[in-house]
């Protein structure tokens, strides 16, 4: 990170590059549990009297609720590290 910003990488450059990478996992992660949490789902439901519908909602619901928190949380850590003095950050890499 402190190299960059030696080199002249603003602070959304930098977001962006980390934030790209951390998108790619949540939405790999998100394609293999998808089918697992719906078939595990679907059984678990059906031992029920008043059954319900296991619609894509539910799934969209999971993946943006993911995609927002993971977002704040790493963004927020993103920003507070890439404003930090890159001497500082230099001395410790």
């Amino acid at each position: 990170m402190g190299i960059r910003k030696v080199l002249g990488a603003s602070i959304g450059s930098i977001v962006y590059l980390f934030s790209k990478e951390f998108l790619v996992l949540l939405g790999i992660s998100f394609l293999i549990a998808m089918p697992i949490g719906w078939y595990m789902m679907n059984g678990w439901l059906q031992n029920f009297v008043y059954r319900i519908d296991l619609g894509a909602g539910v799934f969209i619901a999971a993946i943006l609720l993911s995609v927002l928190i993971a977002g704040l949380t790493f963004g927020y850590k993103a920003i507070t590290t890439a404003l930090v003095n890159p001497i500082k950050s230099l001395k410790i890499e």
